[in-house]
């Protein structure tokens, strides 16, 4: 696989070269590589040139032609579903790929047309997908960013967004992926950049968490008969360290102790200022 489409989790942006849509412009890249869609094989000169990979778009993935034409560029390939395409017709593009002696094939979930006319991410056909190809899957949340972090729960390896998509859907993005990739994810890094990145994630995953404990802690000193450092529960701290131990047994209860008597008084402390 390319080294292009190795970052976990991977959020970029595609863009269609429909005549409306214009040429390709390499700053249209957004925390990933570019991927461009052609609108026929005159635009595959141009983004050999200048794009980081190629999208055989939902809308012509039967067009074999085209697809080998593709392939034969020698760029990374993401092959979005087609919205009525069954499992077996979307992992045959990527056959198609492989044939003309591209490996680097990654698939796009890209949804299913719904009696409403909307479009439905099929996250167990994503999850299946990844299974039966062992390649990497992305999930296009273009159609609804708030879906974002279900993808990823999902197992999706990254996040597809149009080039329409505003800076508030960015954000919305950009946030699902930060959280939701530190709690799902079990990518092991093989650079320190990597490494530090996906820590990166975790602590901002964590210092979430421990700001909502902290308003949390808030709410019950409020309804306790004692509040403060003095209506401490000593024998429910202790229980609660079991409990996480039981997830997180390669700290184990000596570890977790002094962590989470550090996590209460902060809390306390808070509730206290407040």
């Amino acid at each position: 696989m390319s080294s292009t489409l190795e970052t976990r989790p991977l959020i970029t942006r595609w863009i269609s070269l429909r005549p409306h849509h214009g040429r390709v412009r390499a700053e249209d890249v957004l925390g990933g590589p570019l991927f461009v869609e052609p609108f026929s094989a005159d635009d595959l000169p141009a983004i050999a040139e200048r794009a980081a990979g190629v999208v055989v778009g939902a809308a012509w993935m039967q067009d074999f032609q085209l697809v080998r034409a593709v392939a034969r560029l020698g760029l990374p390939v993401l092959v979005q579903r087609g919205h009525a395409a069954t499992l077996e017709e979307w992992l045959a593009i990527a056959d198609y790929c492989v044939a003309e002696g591209n490996d680097q094939v990654v698939l796009c979930e890209s949804g299913t047309r719904t009696h409403t006319g909307h479009l439905a991410l099929d996250l167990s056909l994503l999850r299946a997908a990844k299974a039966r190809s062992g390649r990497p899957v992305l999930a296009d949340v273009s159609a609804d960013p708030s879906l974002a972090g279900a993808a990823i729960v999902a197992g999706a390896d990254g996040l597809l967004l149009s080039p329409s998509a505003d800076e508030e859907e960015v954000a919305q993005v950009r946030e699902a992926v930060t959280l939701f990739s530190a709690l799902a994810g079990h990518d092991t890094p093989a650079t320190l950049p990597a490494a530090r990145a996906a820590i990166d994630r975790v602590d901002a995953a964590l210092a979430t968490l421990l700001e909502r404990r902290a308003e949390l802690a808030g709410v019950v000193q409020s309804l306790k008969p004692v509040g403060g450092f003095a209506g401490r529960d000593m024998e429910r701290e202790r229980q609660l360290v079991a409990r996480m131990a039981e997830r997180a047994p390669r700290l184990g209860v000596k570890r977790l102790t002094p962590i989470m008597n550090a996590v209460i008084e902060a809390g306390l402390h808070l509730s206290e200022e407040s």
